[in-house]
């Protein structure tokens, strides 16, 4: 599984380590990534995601089911690669 978050899509980014006599070699910028598990009201189950830390203060705000809505819609999130958990 790729390194993106599945609400806002970010990814890693490539840049440049910068030594003391500004020798430049090429980095990678990884994202703050964490597997989480949501309750999912609107749908009655908990749900696995994996998401960026700024993603996870984005759900706070304006509630999951409004950020699947708006992942869905930029084209960040398909359903089919959502993890369900039965409990």
């Amino acid at each position: 599984m790729a390194k993106v978050c599945q609400i806002t899509g970010k990814k890693a980014q490539v840049g440049n380590n910068v030594s003391h006599s500004k020798r430049r070699t090429k980095r990678k910028f990884e994202v703050n990534l964490h597997t989480k598990k949501y309750y999912w009201v609107e749908q009655d189950m908990w749900i696995v995601l994996r998401v960026s830390a700024h993603a996870m203060r984005t759900i706070n705000k304006i509630g999951l089911n409004a950020a699947l809505k708006k992942a869905e819609a930029a084209g960040n999130l398909d359903f089919k690669d959502i993890k369900i958990l039965s409990l």
